[in-house]
């Protein structure tokens, strides 16, 4: 929308703010604020239309913190910045439908790429994620049984008081935070840029971590075994097709960070070998519900060493030859 102002060219105005169930919270009739260019966007730095509102009784006040256009890039609530459709972070997501991320992250692109988008969204509605036709089999499985389908009110509640973390706070019951002692963990360190971007996001890490686990992908104790054992394999599979279809389903994994592939033609598998333990974890975490190849599933084991079928100690090293777990 064009501006009288040509310095406000770029900036955003809405009328109503992009939002998911929980952060509306339960009652249907809400007050909120508005306040045109009240802030700069989390993401892009644009100035945009902020709103505030309480979602209900005992929650604390809630605002915008990223601009519609970025929202509408990700397919995400302004607020939470989770998912709109699956209630679940963007790392999460991206992750199962294999996903590249496209959004520049220093700050001399990502106004120019914020106002790209706007121009590219003639409607002002639709969003950009067109992952309909990328999305594997597997992929949607794994999207279907961590989804959130029902509002979590709980995420609404206020924040912990810093003086009662003091023992300073004099309030009592009147107090509009939560006298409550803070938790120190990974999930205490998260920030915008991260969960929007979907880079090293700590809920994100712990739902797919908690996944692969579920579906048999415990990573094991030895940390030197970065191998996959991928079983099932489509007839005709060869070795550029595997390592295509490996590279094309983790965009988030960098490509020089896989090793070697040994394919076995004659016994339908294959081991994925990575340089890192952790790209082995973030790979077996993208396919806890399998790889599909070719319209065919293939079943994602770990790897382990050799002497390990012969004794109940381990003895992978960089050079050991995995087997199948």
């Amino acid at each position: 929308m064009p501006k009288a102002d040509i310095n406000k060219a770029g900036w955003e105005q809405s009328e109503f703010p992009i939002l998911c169930e929980t952060c509306l919270g339960p009652n249907p009739f809400i007050r909120m604020s508005k306040q045109e260019f009240g802030r700069s966007c989390g993401t892009c730095a644009r100035p945009f239309t902020v709103f505030r509102w309480n979602p209900g009784s005992g929650a604390r006040y809630k605002t915008t913190v990223i601009c519609q256009t970025c929202a509408k890039v990700k397919n995400v609530c302004q607020t939470c910045l989770l998912d709109l459709e699956y209630g679940l972070p963007t790392q999460v997501r991206d992750t199962a439908l294999a996903i590249q991320n496209e959004a520049p992250t220093s700050d001399i692109n990502r106004e120019y790429y914020a106002q790209n988008m706007e121009n590219k969204m003639e409607d002002g509605n639709q969003s950009l994620m067109q992952v309909g036709t990328r999305a594997t089999s597997a992929g949607k499985e794994m999207l279907k049984q961590l989804a959130r389908t029902n509002p979590y009110y709980k995420r609404n509640r206020p924040h912990i008081c810093s003086f009662f973390v003091k023992g300073e706070c004099n309030r009592g019951d009147e107090c509009p935070f939560r006298h409550e002692k803070p938790v120190e963990n990974a999930l205490s360190h998260q920030n915008i840029q991260d969960r929007y971007h979907g880079n090293n996001d700590p809920v994100a890490r712990k739902i797919m971590a908690s996944h692969s686990e579920a579906q048999g992908l415990k990573p094991p104790e030895d940390e030197n075994i970065t191998s996959l054992f991928l079983s099932s394999l489509p007839v005709s599979a060869t070795e550029l097709s595997i390592r295509t279809h490996v590279i094309n389903s983790l965009p988030q994994i960098p490509s020089t960070q896989l090793r070697s592939i040994v394919h076995v033609a004659k016994s339908r598998c294959a081991f994925i070998n990575f340089k890192d333990r952790d790209s082995a974890e973030r790979a077996a975490e993208a396919w806890a519900n399998g790889l599909d190849m070719d319209s065919e599933r293939v079943y994602v084991k770990w790897g382990r060493s050799k002497g390990l079928s012969k004794s109940a100690t381990p003895t992978a090293g960089p050079s050991a030859i995995p087997t199948p777990a």
